[in-house]
């Protein structure tokens, strides 16, 4: 195994793949100091105000001169970037050809979509009938659970006392959630009194199946346990009649995230990741890549690959979008990455997002998406949604999401109300977490090649679109997070 790597001819830093003790000669260079696993080291004396060049792009400049063989990192290198900017479309053409064909067993709805997976879900208006969700759950899981993939709720704390567009992505995003293919059948569980009650909420979910989804009101009924279980019973017999059948690669939609991230994450696992979109994109499949913030400094990169004007003005739109966001609530846009991305070797969030957008692969950007939008295009998608990680995967089931593939460096049990495929950076973690990772990305600096690194994980997302469980599945770890923008009452 290679002790270090450059990534890049350009590139005036390499990155240690293990740390590195100072007086070895790597690349030609002396080591001045020690180089901790992921972190950078200066190829040539890099002077002060000078790019530090990774991927072929500056990530930051030097505060300081760093002369060849030191360590580059937060305590001399700081960053380029500033607020809002006016961009120029560039066009690549980057389109790749629908050439492949292939299937999973997949549940295909009425509403001619497919899931992949036949679960009983309880999604709640309102925060406060949580405890009645969870006791349901649990009870039914112990008396109907035989007879469908799983039935499961999602707590949160919302619903009610919330003003404007808050309130309005709370509305938008339970009712993707009860719309989700995944799920085969909902029970809505309302308290009655909130802001979100169903008068309200109703009109915002549209056209429903009768026999997919019910509602319980709980102040309306003497027992609501009773009742729910009730009910309970008929959605589960309802969605026990639905069995997988063969479908086309193409109905995958697959979300593409990463946290704890670390100096390895655009080395291995991310690059895997959009080995694999635009592999997925060959069999007219469907990616989703969303965390905008960490777009910031590798945006022109999927700028310039927008099919057409009017979806590059889109993507102008969510990137600014983003930093107003910031800059309203007075805060840094570039206050990032996290203290544990920076323990893991990744310095600015110029390092962070051009790892991190690398799962995207190369591709073409399709279409843009708002928060809670539904994809309507194959390919890849923008969506917007900010990089907290359970924020993120929220944002891409609500926007149509089977799957996420969710990279990380450092190690995280966190998992989406779909299937969460954790793919680690480097081979420690995969040994040392094997209860949380799904697959070893840390292979592809061990000698294995990416092209077969990318068909073996290709055939394991098929496995589990076809029924395999995740680790997180196995773990039961299903959380929700709705973005938040304003005031609570």
């Amino acid at each position: 195994m290679a002790k270090y790597i450059h990534i890049n001819e350009a590139d005036n830093v390499a990155v240690a793949l293990e740390q590195l003790k100072q007086g070895e000669t790597c690349l030609g260079v002396t080591l001045r100091e020690d180089i901790p696993a992921g972190h950078k080291f200066a190829l040539k004396d890099i002077p002060a105000g000078e790019n530090v060049i990774k991927y072929a792009f500056p990530i930051g400049h030097a505060t300081q001169d760093i002369p060849a063989g030191c360590w580059a990192h937060t305590h001399n290198v700081k960053t380029n970037l500033s607020g809002v900017k006016e961009y120029t479309y560039h066009p690549i053409p980057c389109a790749l050809p629908v050439d492949r064909a292939g299937t999973f067993m997949g549940y295909r709805r009425a509403d001619g979509r497919v899931g992949v997976r036949n679960e009983v879900w309880i999604v709640n208006t309102v925060g406060c009938v949580n405890g009645t969700a969870k006791t349901l759950e649990r009870l039914a899981q112990e008396k109907y659970g035989d007879r469908v993939d799983g039935i499961h709720c999602f707590v949160h704390p919302y619903g009610c006392s919330q003003l404007g567009e808050d309130h309005q992505n709370t509305q938008k995003l339970l009712a993707s959630m009860v719309r989700h293919p995944n799920a085969g059948a909902v029970l809505v569980l309302s308290l009655g009194c909130e802001n979100n009650n169903l008068n309200v909420f109703k009109p915002v979910l549209g056209d429903y199946d009768p026999n997919r989804v019910k509602f319980l009101v709980t102040q309306e009924v003497e027992d609501e346990v009773a009742e729910g279980m009730k009910l309970l019973d008929e959605l589960t017999r309802y969605a026990a009649a639905q069995k997988r059948t063969e479908v086309p690669v193409s109905e995958l939609v697959i979300g593409l995230k990463c946290g704890g991230s670390d100096g390895l994450s655009g080395i291995t696992a991310n690059p895997l990741l959009g080995s694999v979109s635009d592999l997925l994109a060959r069999y007219g499949g469907t990616t989703l890549l969303t965390e905008v913030p960490e777009m910031f400094g590798a945006e022109t990169i999927l700028m310039d690959r927008c099919r057409d004007e009017s979806v590059f003005n889109k993507a102008v739109g969510l990137i600014n979008g983003f930093k107003e966001y910031f800059i309203r609530h007075g805060q840094e846009v570039y206050e990032n990455p996290s203290p544990g991305n920076k323990a893991g070797g990744i310095t600015t969030l110029e390092d962070k997002s051009l790892g991190c957008t690398q799962k995207g692969g190369k591709g073409e950007v399709e279409d843009v998406l708002q928060y809670c939008e539904p994809v309507t295009h194959k390919g890849l998608n923008l969506v917007y949604g900010p990089g907290n990680d359970l924020c993120a995967i929220t944002a891409l089931m609500a926007a149509g999401a089977q799957i996420v593939l969710f990279t990380t460096g450092r190690g995280t049990p966190v998992g989406a109300p779909i299937p969460t495929v954790k793919v680690a950076t480097n081979t420690r973690l995969a040994e040392h977490k094997n209860n949380w990772i799904d697959f070893n990305a840390g292979v592809l600096v061990q000698g294995a090649g990416m092209e077969e690194t990318r068909d073996r994980f290709f055939e394991k997302i098929l496995s589990i679109a076809s029924g395999e469980k995740t680790r997180s599945e196995e773990n039961d770890y299903r959380e929700i997070a709705i973005f938040k923008d304003g005031v609570t009452l």
